[in-house]
């Protein structure tokens, strides 16, 4: 997986939906992060200390390629902002789903 700056993230992100756009899916997962790249250790140790800030992982994946980026809390709002943009142009391609019509019960 291939850590980037929020930008290049961008950017990538948007490749892989021109990538998809006929066929094939993005999926993208976003999760609390605290700078930890080990696991909490047992019981008994002493305990890692506490982060100074709260951070978000965003990963995204596409067939085999993916990429994931490191939100800081002072980013989080020009990153949303720039991230909805990006879904709102890129999302224009869904298929409508067709719906089935139900027999209903007559009593």
């Amino acid at each position: 997986m291939v850590l980037l700056e929020n930008d290049a993230f961008l950017l990538e992100l948007t490749k892989l939906f021109q990538k998809c756009r006929l066929d094939g899916s993005v999926t993208i997962t976003f999760k609390r992060y605290d700078g930890r790249n080990r696991p909490i250790p047992r019981a008994g140790r002493p305990p890692l200390p506490e982060p100074q800030e709260n951070m978000c992982l965003v990963r995204a994946k596409s067939r085999s390629k993916k990429i994931a980026t490191v939100i800081h809390q002072k980013d989080v709002n020009k990153f949303q902002v720039a991230y909805s943009n990006l879904l709102k142009g890129n999302l224009d391609g869904l298929k409508k789903l067709k719906k089935t019509k139900t027999k209903t019960k007559a009593e």
